[in-house]
């Protein structure tokens, strides 16, 4: 029987709630066994991008990245936002090491091409996750707080989904463990009415997925988070959730095929 390791995603509305993520951490802390933290940290780019007098565009909730939108996500994702994580996570006891995909070859991208004729800058698609890596460190005895930017292998950082990085790492750790990956953000889980914080949607399947997103119950950020979710499903994970972030473990969206 596989050991048990969970994965745990934590969305950039959350990292910017000091309450919701101290709450978010210490439950992470206390989940017994072998754990991965995945986050994300948009709404701080965003902010430190204005801050510059950087324009931020989104299409389909992923984020156009040029040159300089390049530099600042990865002084905001791969430092500010990671070694906080990490700092916090020593305090609880928690031996974290902090990791873009570049750090020890662990997730290689080529770069995003043209799509419907958007160019999306240096933003990476995964070609590539390393699970032995992951594994190696974890039964080191390390626990991974990963960043969600990857690198092409020839000498360039790129901007990458933090779901897909939750996603990739989940499906790279699938043949070495059972693997339980939760997507957490500021809401109870997927809604049907995203004026109503208890319109929870139980579970979600493909089928489901495309009705939803045919009639806009679905849209925005959550398109790319649900991709991912049931791109990990199919690949092995054996469970995949989408929870408020003080609810890990709780109640919440289940993804099923």
């Amino acid at each position: 029987m596989k050991e048990k390791v969970t994965i745990v995603k934590v969305g950039g509305a959350v990292v910017e709630d000091d309450q919701q993520l101290e709450q978010l951490l210490c439950d992470f802390s206390a989940i017994e066994g072998r754990k991965v933290l995945v986050h994300g940290g948009g709404r701080k780019a965003t902010k430190m991008a204005e801050r510059l007098g950087l324009e931020t565009q989104m299409v389909n909730g992923r984020r156009i990245t040029d040159t300089a939108m390049l530099e600042v996500v990865t002084m905001v994702y791969g430092g500010l936002v990671n070694k906080t994580l990490v700092a916090r996570l020593q305090a609880q006891g928690v031996n974290a090491l902090g990791l873009t995909g570049a750090d020890a070859n662990v997730v290689k991208s080529h770069k995003r091409p043209l799509k419907d004729g958007i160019d999306y800058g240096w933003v990476g698609d995964v070609d590539h996750a390393d699970g032995q890596m992951l594994s190696n460190l974890i039964e080191a005895g390390i626990m991974p707080v990963m960043a969600p930017l990857t690198h092409d292998g020839e000498g360039h950082i790129l901007n990458t989904n933090a779901d897909t990085i939750a996603s990739e790492t989940a499906k790279a750790l699938a043949p070495y463990y059972d693997v339980t990956l939760i997507f957490t953000f500021e809401k109870k889980g997927v809604l049907r009415n995203a004026d109503d914080d208890d319109s929870v949607i139980p579970t979600i399947t493909h089928a489901d997925f495309e009705r939803y997103k045919a009639d806009g119950t679905i849209s925005g950020g959550m398109l790319p988070k649900i991709e991912n979710a049931l791109s990990a499903v199919d690949a092995g994970v054996s469970r995949v959730i989408i929870t408020h972030a003080t609810a890990i473990g709780k109640t919440g969206t289940v993804i099923m095929r």
